[in-house]
């Protein structure tokens, strides 16, 4: 049960990671840097989420 649930916290914070990426982008001058970290902690994120439910 302790990993369904990391998996679904995990989902989450990608599900939200999503949203600020998507938010940030629609303004005219959004911040690239920002952006670029926040899609790597997405990534780092999916990877947990892959390898977590291949455990599953």
């Amino acid at each position: 049960m302790e990993l369904e649930g990391q998996i679904e916290t995990l989902s989450v914070q990608h599900r939200k990671l999503e949203e600020i990426i998507a938010s940030e982008m629609r303004h005219p001058d959004w911040d690239e840097a920002r952006v670029a970290a926040l899609k790597k902690q997405k990534l780092r994120i999916k990877d947990e989420l892959e390898r977590l439910r291949a455990l599953h």
